[in-house]
């Protein structure tokens, strides 16, 4: 399962073994504090806080996509952006069937 939690239009996919239950509760209850931060782990198990008041939009959404071992919501554990692409399989920049931004010929 995938949780999208997006936030005044600003979309954050939770990791794979967030509680979505205790996130919303802590949620309301930053909203009837008159605002707090809310902290939460995304893809990559990268942690982002929030801050949540009384005039925050916040939207849940759940899908189902194929379980990833490594999204397990460990923030010592990080993983993604460039560093985690696979790039076998492209061509170089130098080789013949590279994609050309500028054909400069």
């Amino acid at each position: 399962m995938r949780t999208e939690v997006t936030i005044d239009n600003v979309p954050f996919l939770l990791a794979q073994d967030q509680n979505i239950d205790e996130l919303k509760r802590r949620i309301e209850t930053a909203t009837q504090s008159g605002g707090r931060f809310v902290d939460f782990v995304v893809v990559g198990n990268r942690e982002v806080s929030v801050l949540i008041t009384a005039t925050s939009h916040v939207v849940v959404s759940v899908q189902s996509v194929p379980f990833d071992p490594r999204d397990t919501g460990d923030e010592e554990q990080p993983y993604g952006g460039m560093f985690d692409f696979d790039f076998d399989g492209f061509p170089l920049a130098h080789e013949e069937s590279a994609p050309r931004w500028r054909d400069r010929r």
